[in-house]
């Protein structure tokens, strides 16, 4: 969480069609919501951050909520909504 803003973030990797329907997914939800979504393709932050690529490269898309795992393969729709709703502080 940014500046008490919550952020849903979504590893992903080119070419990756899951990534591209969970990006379809969250767009929606997260401007219902007023949240920051953002994207990180672990393959192009490697250099930088291999660690990204070892954990989450092989469960890709990955959804982030708050920079942790919320979850992998599919969008939790009726969690994520839920865990948004709540007080972030709570």
């Amino acid at each position: 969480m940014t500046n008490g803003r919550r952020t849903v973030t979504l590893l992903t990797r080119a070419g990756c069609g899951a990534c591209d329907g969970a990006m379809a997914v969250l767009r929606p939800l997260c401007a219902e919501f007023a949240v920051a979504l953002d994207s990180v393709d672990v393959d192009e932050v490697a250099a930088q951050d291999p660690d990204l690529r070892a954990e989450y490269g092989d469960r890709l898309p990955v959804v982030l909520l708050d920079g942790r795992e919320h979850s992998y393969w599919e969008v939790d729709v009726p969690r994520l909504r839920r865990d948004l709703a709540a007080d972030p502080g709570a």
